[in-house]
């Protein structure tokens, strides 16, 4: 493990004991392939690029270098509507005793449907994205939404979900007291639904839903890379809850079974509870708590996912705790390539594992875990940009008036 300042890198490779490993088979493809299905039945469905920067592989030592862009999912700017709207549709199919495979798109939206199950309120907590997503999918299908947004959230990413019919405000809560608060109202609702990707002791039906929907991107990703003739051999993935991480890795796990990529974790340093828990290594988990301050604002969650949690214990190799110059290095170099390399608009969440592997791959200071992960000039990645410039404003100051530059002063909040 490192031993690192407040401005560098820290990292522990995952010793922890095993458990049962009950969680990853619901993570398996045909779990995935599921959820896929389901989103391929939406008219705004199509598959987010996959793009290979080849030139910067070669300036960095790998062999191939790909980014998943989930910036054009469903004109939405981020991966999040995968999983609230799969949960939904679970819960839905769940209560009138139906399979997911039997209420696609059109049979949600429909008239019929509407007066039979009727109409719930979904209750949600969210920095922007998932939250957006859940209002976004409750719209579409004639249900209520009420989201609650930690302090510091920017009033572009309320309006956004605001624009979709949702009751949304910003508390003076951080994000895991923003959801126990919709959990709470959830619960004192008639007929109110929590759709939420952390997951606590009997809470974890819904999240596991959204973890699956999550997977539809992992599985798109599989595809593409197979078109490409790359079976990854490293992967790297943020977390804040871990859903997105326990998603990805779960799936490539199942995937992989006999000889998985090496996969990464990779967290805001403000929020790094899964490193903590790594570090701890006897594979209880160590809650974040504080306001979070953290340009990563999709990352800025202190309590991890139990399913998750079980998932990324047994699989994920290394866990990596980042100061906010990461991912603002990896916003800028996604919105600068290298000659011959396709742009990236990607977002302060989405852009740390390309801050990382840069990092990695140039840095003489992370000599020691870029050997421990094996990077090298045969190395095939995988990174899943999770959002655009969801925040139009901030990602303006990190890319042309230098947030978070090379100096890597602290972000001191807004």
């Amino acid at each position: 493990m490192s031993k690192a300042s407040d401005n560098q890198l820290k990292w522990t490779l995952n010793t922890m004991p095993k458990t049962d490993d009950l969680q990853a088979r619901n993570m398996s493809g045909e779990e995935m392939a599921k959820a896929h299905a389901f989103h391929q039945s939406f008219p705004q469905y199509s598959v987010t690029p996959l793009t290979r920067l080849s030139n910067l592989a070669e300036y960095l030592g790998l062999k191939r270098l790909y980014v998943k862009d989930e910036s054009y999912r469903f004109g939405l700017n981020a991966f999040k509507v995968l999983g609230g709207s799969y949960a939904i549709a679970r819960y839905i199919a769940q209560q009138l005793g139906k399979d997911v495979s039997e209420v696609p798109y059109h049979v949600l939206t429909s008239k019929e449907l509407r007066e039979e199950f009727g109409q719930a309120t979904f209750f949600t907590a969210t920095d922007g994205n998932h939250g957006r997503g859940i209002a976004w999918a409750a719209n579409k299908l004639g249900q209520k939404c009420v989201v609650r947004m930690p302090k510091g959230s920017t009033q572009t990413r309320l309006e956004n979900i605001a624009k979709e019919n949702a009751t949304v405000t910003i508390e003076d809560l951080n994000y895991d007291d923003c959801v126990r608060m919709a959990a709470k109202e959830a619960e004192n609702t008639e007929h109110g639904i929590m759709v939420q990707d952390t997951a606590w002791e009997g809470y974890e039906e819904i999240p596991t839903w959204i973890m699956q929907g999550y997977g539809t991107l992992a599985l798109e990703a599989d595809q593409q890379l197979a078109k490409d003739g790359c079976r990854p051999t490293h992967i790297f993935i943020q977390a804040g809850v871990g859903s997105l991480a326990g998603a990805v890795i779960g799936y490539f796990a199942n995937r992989f079974k006999e000889n998985p990529p090496i996969m990464v974790v990779v967290e805001a340093m403000a929020a790094d509870c899964l490193y903590r828990s790594a570090v701890k290594g006897d594979g209880s988990r160590i809650d974040v708590t504080g306001d979070m301050l953290t340009i990563m604002a999709g990352l800025a969650c202190g309590e991890a996912n139990t399913v998750s949690w079980d998932i990324l214990r047994n699989h994920a190799d290394a866990f990596v705790s980042c100061p906010d110059w990461v991912s603002a290095n990896g916003t800028r170099i996604y919105g600068a390539p290298l000659r011959g390399d396709d742009r990236v608009f990607s977002g302060e969440s989405g852009s740390v594992t390309m801050g990382l592997v840069a990092a990695l791959m140039t840095k003489p200071e992370y000599r020691e875990l870029r050997e421990a992960l094996k990077l090298d000039d045969s190395s095939e990645v995988l990174l899943v940009s999770s959002e655009g410039d969801t925040d139009p404003d901030r990602y303006r100051e990190i890319v042309w008036e230098g947030l978070c530059g090379t100096d890597k002063e602290p972000f001191e909040g807004i």
